[in-house]
């Protein structure tokens, strides 16, 4: 029973500590990344200095009659 609470603390530990997670950034609708996917578009950019990719139907619209 103690051999399966440690490893279920060292599984838990592990997927907490796995490297490549992103930053969340405009509303959580993005992530922060160095290269965007092919369906994300960039809006603003992370305190990172990386891209916040932001997929198109989440980001603001421009309306035309607005400068």
């Amino acid at each position: 029973m103690k051999l399966l609470l440690l490893t279920l603390a060292a599984l838990l530990l592990l997927s907490q500590l796995t490297p490549g997670s992103t930053r969340k950034c405009w509303n959580l609708h993005g992530k922060c990344r160095q290269k965007c996917f092919r369906k994300e578009r960039v809006y603003v950019y992370c305190t990172n200095n990386k891209m916040c990719c932001v997929k198109p139907k989440y980001q603001p619209k421009h309306l035309p009659w607005k400068v």
